[in-house]
């Protein structure tokens, strides 16, 4: 599976939140959503979730092994980025 197009749409807010992102898969599958978080180890990804009616988030979507799920995280926040340089 090859990510085909990443669409990053910055958060202006103070926060943790930094964007979320729009990953597009073999120019035809989308996943929405996906967020990027300043954590206190750095920055990482979250993927799309919804809340339970437990009050649990649960993932609406993501990678089954921790092998993509790294792959996918290097390349939006490289994209991210890339795109944080143009900005600046």
């Amino acid at each position: 599976m090859e990510i085909t197009d990443i669409r990053i749409r910055k958060v202006e807010a103070d926060g943790k939140l930094k964007a979320y992102v729009t990953v597009t898969f073999d120019d035809c599958f989308v996943v929405h959503n996906v967020k990027i978080i300043e954590g206190k180890s750095g920055t990482f990804i979250a993927m799309p979730s919804r809340k339970t009616k437990t009050g649990e988030y649960k993932d609406v979507a993501h990678p089954i092994n921790s092998d993509f799920r790294q792959a996918l995280q290097d390349k939006i926040l490289e994209a991210f980025e890339k795109s944080s340089e143009v900005i600046e």
